[in-house]
């Protein structure tokens, strides 16, 4: 039965990098990976802090999570997204973005003859999501092209991973309009919402986006990236109440639900706003001198107003462009993991420490 499953999947696709990795690590000066966007910076201090305080916490967690973890939530969201009469039913969190991402299609009843539809350069999770539940994918440049017969489930990603891509508001209004009109229900991935570059990114549950309502949207948020918590699995849900609520009973009965310690690490993280730009601002440093280095080598940089990554490409084969860059100590990630459309492309990652970033651009 397991193997059943697993054969509906597709190669995982970073062990095709592990090759290359050996030829990176193998620099005299090591290596600089600059492949996945992990974190590599402390978590602040308020954070671990609020973690220990709660470590005696020997009783089942709810799904749902404590009040004060949805008075955290729907205070952020409201004051950093505009979000507009968020209550504690128009949220719900989760155990890290990837694994609902993976796990919707099936939880929301998805199966053979529906569709899930996600940019032609995307995350691969949301594919896995699809072939999990047995629904057919599809990708696209812009989803008001797509046939909205039997599409039961839209996935957005501004900021866009690979590309740093934004997506304007006037385009989200659109799109979630589009969506609307054709009974669609729109999943938006905004997880790199809080690195803007040369962008303000606008979530869909912004009023402005929605009219003042969140029927048929949904905004996934986490705090890997703004708050370095890669390793607590720790985000969140937010938008229609009719789609989250039975999917906080499936999650009550699937044990879906974020320790205790995490819960009270995300209210402190929630609510500091301090060590978010503190962040921003170590990502921005290593983004100008990464780009800088990557445009004087002969890279063509597209997209990339925001998010952790520079979208880089020489006009070859993104694993001719590996292969180089692994020969001089420096691990990325070729393009082609996103999609056929990224296969002379490579994606940057700005997940390095001050003093490997230096070393990836001395040696550019």
């Amino acid at each position: 039965m397991s193997s059943a499953v697993s054969d509906r999947l597709p190669t995982f696709p970073w062990d095709k990098l592990e090759p290359y990795k050996k030829t990176a690590a193998a620099h005299p000066d090591g290596i600089v990976d600059l492949s996945v966007g992990t974190p590599v910076d402390p978590v602040p201090d308020l954070i671990q802090k609020a973690l220990v305080d709660a470590a005696d916490s020997p009783g089942y967690p709810t799904v749902w999570g404590t009040p004060a973890l949805r008075d955290a939530i729907t205070g952020w969201l409201e004051r950093r997204l505009g979000a507009r009469e968020v209550t504690h039913r128009h949220v719900l969190p989760i155990v890290g973005s990837k694994e609902l991402v993976a796990w919707l299609p099936t939880q929301l009843g998805l199966g053979p003859g529906d569709r899930v539809a996600f940019p032609r350069l995307a995350y691969p999770t949301y594919e896995v999501g699809a072939r999990l539940a047995r629904a057919q994918y599809e990708v696209y440049d812009d989803p008001t092209d797509l046939d909205p017969a039997g599409l039961r489930l839209l996935w957005l990603n501004s900021p866009s991973n690979p590309t740093g891509r934004v997506l304007s508001q006037a385009e989200l209004t659109r799109i979630v309009a589009w969506a609307r009109r054709h009974g669609v229900l729109v999943f938006s991935d905004e997880c790199y919402l809080e690195l803007g570059w040369e962008a303000d990114p606008v979530s869909v549950l912004h009023p402005d986006v929605n009219g003042g309502s969140y029927e048929g949207v949904v905004a996934v948020h986490s705090l890997s990236k703004r708050s370095n918590l890669a390793g607590y699995r720790a985000a969140f849900l937010a938008g229609d109440l009719a789609v989250l609520g039975p999917l906080l009973e499936i999650r009550k009965h699937g044990g879906m639900m974020t320790s205790a310690p995490t819960q009270a690490a995300v209210v402190a993280a929630l609510g500091d706003d301090g060590h978010v730009r503190e962040q921003r601002e170590r990502y921005a440093a290593r983004r100008a001198l990464l780009r800088e280095a990557l445009l004087s080598h002969g890279f063509r940089i597209e997209h990339s107003e925001a998010s952790l990554y520079l979208w880089a490409t020489r006009d070859e084969s993104c694993w001719t462009t590996v292969a180089d860059l692994a020969g001089r100590g420096i691990l990325v990630a070729p393009g082609d993991f996103y999609g056929e459309a990224g296969e002379r492309f490579v994606r940057v990652a700005l997940t390095a420490t001050d003093e490997r970033v230096r070393a990836a651009v001395g040696r550019l």
